[in-house]
């Protein structure tokens, strides 16, 4: 297929992002910054998205996700919501990471990287493997070289054309991308007690 319809979209920073490709063309887009809540307004935006370009769900050709690296909780969702989407679709999602989204709309010299918290960046360097680097290796890099990080629009609108290039290719389900461990506090409360 030639010119696939794709949608795309991402919840693995403080955002919720879509973008709907027709062929090379962007024909609609979205994006909200938000730090929580991306699960309550995922849905109605696709369905905002769509309509804005004229399009039902019944009308994909595929459909492409955000993976992170990122929030742990925001990269579920979407990959979730991509599964989902496919499975009662029938179509293909296609996961594409943050740094592939960000090294296909590179011109020039760029480490990609994607904020983290405390200061702290996941890169992937060209030859390696993703890592969580510091803060004051951050700085370090950034002194030889530009560090490349993903704003929420262009980072879905890439994941769609990524999307469209891959999903013939029989890609796997999406899976998350996850760089380092879930680092999730104990809750506060105490446990409950357990009667007899």
């Amino acid at each position: 297929m030639t010119n696939p319809l794709v949608l795309s979209f991402d919840t693995s920073a403080a955002h919720v992002a879509a973008a709907l490709l027709c062929g090379d063309e962007i024909v609609a887009r979205k994006v909200e910054e938000m730090k929580r809540g991306q699960a309550e307004r995922l849905m109605p935006l696709l369905e905002e998205v769509l309509a804005e370009g004229g399009k039902t769900f019944a009308d994909l050709d595929t459909i492409g996700v955000g993976v992170g690296p990122g929030n742990f909780t925001g990269i579920r969702i979407s990959v979730s919501a991509a599964r989902g989407l496919a499975l009662g679709l029938s179509i293909p999602a296609v996961g594409v990471n943050s740094f592939d989204a960000i090294e296909s709309g590179l011109s020039g010299d760029g480490v990609a990287m994607v904020s983290a918290p405390r200061g702290q960046g996941y890169l992937f360097p060209k030859e390696g493997t993703p890592y969580l680097a510091s803060e004051d290796e951050l700085a370090q890099i950034a002194q030889g070289t530009p560090l490349v990080t993903p704003e929420a629009t262009s980072l879905v609108e890439q994941i769609a054309r990524l999307a469209a290039q891959r999903y013939q290719d029989n890609p796997a389900r999406p899976a998350p991308l996850y760089i380092k461990p879930a680092d999730a506090a104990p809750p506060k409360d105490p446990a409950p007690v357990i009667l007899p």
